[in-house]
């Protein structure tokens, strides 16, 4: 016997039609599962787990990025020349604050 206040668990059934719909709702409009289970009355378990379903088996993360070897390659010919012209540009402007400061010396001795 279910105690006063609890509710009794109802096996619900929905079809296919709907359950496909409420996941569009919530993978293509881009509404939160709870928004879309309170709108449609569903559980939001229930609702998880049809979202789950269609989005499909997942892999587990293996740390690396999707990419191509050659993607890959000519983003480091990239970072590199990147990192090369930031290294230059640095030195640059370490020779001009000694110049200026050498200036300012010698300016300040007259």
């Amino acid at each position: 016997m279910a105690m006063e206040g609890q509710r009794m668990k109802q096996n619900q059934s929905y079809t296919a039609e709907f359950r496909t719909e409420a996941v569009r709702m919530v993978l293509e409009q881009g509404l939160s599962q709870a928004e879309v289970a309170a709108r449609l009355g569903v559980p939001k378990g229930s609702l998880a787990n049809w979202v789950v379903k269609a989005k499909g088996p997942s892999k587990p993360f293996s740390g690396v990025a999707e990419a191509s070897r050659e993607e890959l390659q000519a983003e480091v010919v990239r970072l590199r020349r990147e990192l090369a012209r930031a290294e230059m540009e640095r030195e640059i402007v370490k020779k001009a604050a000694a110049y200026f400061a050498k200036e300012s010396l010698q300016g300040t001795r007259s």
